[in-house]
C-alpha cells in the first residue's frame, strides 16, 4: 500500500471497510444506501431511492469476488490516473463517474423487465477511470486475464465499452448493470470534455 497514491488509497480503504461491515450487519446497508429504482416503494410505503444513494450504492458490493476485481481495477488503473490529474481532480472525477452510473441505471432501469433489485458495487467509478487510462495511455500495453491477449489501452477500452454495450441491450448477462458501466465512462468522458474545453 505504501506506493499507492492517497486518493485511492482511500477509495480502496473505505470499500473494503463498507465490505466488511456489510458482512456483520447484513442487507441492512443495502436497504438503505443501496441504489434503488425511481417509484418504488418500501412496506411502509416510503419511497426507496434517496439522493444520497447515488453515491453511497458505490461503496457496497454484493460477494468478495465483486469487491475484490473492482479494488483490483481500482489500484491498477487508478494510481496511474490520480499521478495524471492530480489527488483534487482525481477525486471530482471518480465521483462524478460514480453519479453519472447512478443517473444512467435509473433512467435505464424500467427498461427491462425483471424485479426491481438494488444496483451497487464501485464499477461505474472503475468505468471511467479504466476511460480515462485509455485516454491518457492509448498505446500502452494491457493484459487480459482471459484470454491472455496484450493490447493497446485504446483498443481494450473501446473493445469493453462495445460488450457492455451489447450485453445491457441484450440482457446476456443479466443482474449486472451494464448500463451503469456505460454510465460511467459517459460521465467521465462529459466532464474530461468539460476540462478541455475550459483549458483552451
Amino acid at each position: 500500500m505504501r506506493n499507492i497514491p492517497p486518493v485511492t488509497k482511500i477509495l480502496l480503504i473505505a470499500n473494503v471497510a463498507v465490505f466488511l461491515l456489510q458482512m456483520a450487519t447484513g442487507p441492512r446497508l443495502i436497504f438503505m444506501f443501496g441504489l434503488w429504482p425511481l417509484g418504488l416503494t418500501t412496506a411502509t410505503g416510503e419511497p426507496a431511492f434517496h439522493v444520497w444513494q447515488l453515491v453511497t450504492y458505490s461503496f457496497l458490493h454484493g460477494s468478495v469476488a465483486h469487491v475484490f476485481f473492482n479494488m483490483f481495477a481500482l489500484w491498477m488503473f487508478g494510481s496511474d490516473i490520480e499521478h495524471v490529474m492530480g489527488r483534487q481532480r482525481y477525486l471530482i472525477y471518480y465521483f462524478v463517474c460514480v453519479i453519472g452510473a447512478a443517473l444512467t441505471q435509473l433512467a435505464t432501469s424500467g427498461l427491462f423487465a425483471g424485479p426491481p433489485a438494488p444496483t451497487i458495487g464501485a464499477s461505474g467509478g472503475v468505468f471511467g477511470i479504466l476511460l480515462a487510462y485509455g485516454l491518457a495511455y492509448p498505446h500502452r500495453r494491457v493484459m487480459l486475464i482471459f484470454p491472455p491477449i496484450p493490447m493497446p489501452a485504446w483498443l481494450f477500452v473501446t473493445l469493453y465499452g462495445l460488450l457492455e454495450l451489447y450485453l445491457g441491450i441484450t440482457q446476456t448477462a443479466a443482474g449486472i448493470a451494464h448500463f451503469a458501466h456505460l454510465g460511467g465512462m459517459i460521465g467521465g468522458f462529459v466532464l474530461l470534455q468539460y476540462w478541455a474545453a475550459r483549458k483552451r
